[in-house]
């Protein structure tokens, strides 16, 4: 007959867990996407004025980055999409009108 503490002993040992792989915390990663959606919008407004060519595709990329990763400055993500599509068709309208890519005001 086998004792209590030798039966212990004949037991498998149990396994360990593996250790899990590191991971962000939602909150940093949102913190993140909120900056993309504010920077969307500034680069948005900024288009409108100067380098339409650049910072609008910029700004239509981050609000899109910004929407998918769940951003709570949703207002600002979307506003940056807006203003980064006005960029493009203010660039279309000068380019067909004035045969430019730049603001041209007077004579």
């Amino acid at each position: 007959m086998t004792t209590l503490s030798e039966a212990a002993r004949t037991l498998p040992p149990t396994p360990t867990p593996e250790p899990r792989a590191p991971h962000r915390p939602a909150s940093r990663l949102r913190s993140h996407a909120d900056g993309m959606a504010v920077a969307s919008f500034i680069l948005g407004l900024l288009g409108t004025l100067v380098l339409n060519l650049l910072l609008g595709p910029c700004a239509l990329v981050l609000g899109t980055l910004a929407l998918a990763r769940g951003t709570t400055r949703r207002g600002r993500a979307l506003l940056g999409l807006a203003l980064g599509a006005a960029d493009l068709l203010l660039l279309a309208l000068l380019t067909t009108t004035d045969g430019t890519v730049s603001w041209h005001i007077g004579g």
